[in-house]
């Protein structure tokens, strides 16, 4: 159920509000353009400043408008404990498919403060559990060691793997076998992550390039040759896009492509700010040179 393109979505603003009536269009958009997942309420959906009524109703409105078409992985992580448990238990109600958990924030557990973190969200809950392991903005790395025994509980699935470690994919499949979902969170490594024993991508380009990005997670895991040189194809075309939308803080860059596309204003929430002038020109150019414009 967890592979392919999963789209890290976007949270539409409007006047600092969450845009109910884009956020359905974009939800609608994936549907129609090949995704293969949708992940609402995760970091470049603004989660770190959605309120809690906020954040409950960004997943519940893409539960509901996706009605079981596509699977749902909500974004439930915290950096408290509690407030994790609290925010998987809402979308288990909700009947999200599966939670996307990011190791906690600023406070640096111990690797054995890891296990417990996710332990104690395994124990409380009952859907599966994503462990979203970036260490640029987590400061922290869960070792394979660690992600190993999580796997032993019930509820652990797999990881959405941040690290650009691509040396990570091998050491989990040799750990953790193949039925260990591996989900890459760096759209720019994302096909040598699928040839080493990847399933697929939680995808930031995913927002403005969903045909793109599903296809290319589609041909990347094909034997056939002629796929193959599609997805390598694919890839190239994206490349500049990735880039560019990694220039600044994300979502803004990506906010401010769905914009040029017609999807919803780039408005981004403070700390975050609309992108420079020059990024902007350089996001336009990839999108034009992969013909999304």
């Amino acid at each position: 159920m967890f592979k392919g393109s999963n789209v890290a979505l976007i949270t539409p603003f409007k006047n600092n509000k969450l845009d109910e009536e884009n956020y359905i269009k974009l939800i609608n958009f994936h549907m129609e353009n090949g995704t293969n997942g949708l992940v609402p309420a995760g970091t470049t959906g603004e989660s770190p400043t959605l309120t809690h009524e906020e954040h409950e109703k960004v997943i519940e409105l893409c539960i509901k408008e996706s009605n079981g078409r596509l699977p749902v992985i909500a974004g439930t992580g915290s950096n408290s404990t509690a407030e994790a448990i609290s925010l998987t238990k809402h979308a288990e109600k909700a009947g999200a498919n599966a939670a996307l958990v990011v190791t906690p924030y600023y406070n640096k557990p111990t690797q054995e403060g890891l296990y417990q973190h996710y332990k104690a969200i395994n124990d409380n809950c009952g859907i599966p559990i994503i462990i979203y392991n970036i260490p640029p903005r987590s400061v922290i790395d869960m070792s394979v060691d660690t992600m190993a025994r999580l796997f032993e509980l019930k509820n652990i699935v797999g990881v959405k793997d941040a690290t650009a470690d691509l040396d990570r994919v091998d050491q989990q499949k040799q750990k953790m076998g193949n039925d260990f979902i591996q989900l890459s969170g760096e759209d720019g490594t994302a096909y040598e992550f699928n040839k080493r024993g990847g399933v697929g991508c939680i995808s930031v380009t995913a927002n403005i390039a969903p045909k793109l990005c599903s296809d290319f997670q589609k041909y990347s895991k094909s034997n056939l040759e002629n796929e193959i040189k599609e997805a390598e194809k694919i890839d190239k075309i994206l490349q500049p896009v990735h880039k560019s939308l990694f220039i600044e803080s994300n979502p803004s860059p990506v906010k401010f492509g769905a914009k040029l596309i017609g999807l919803c204003d780039d408005e981004v929430r403070l700390p975050l700010v609309k992108i420079t002038t020059n990024t902007k020109e350089k996001v336009k150019e990839a999108l034009k040179s992969a013909k999304l414009i």
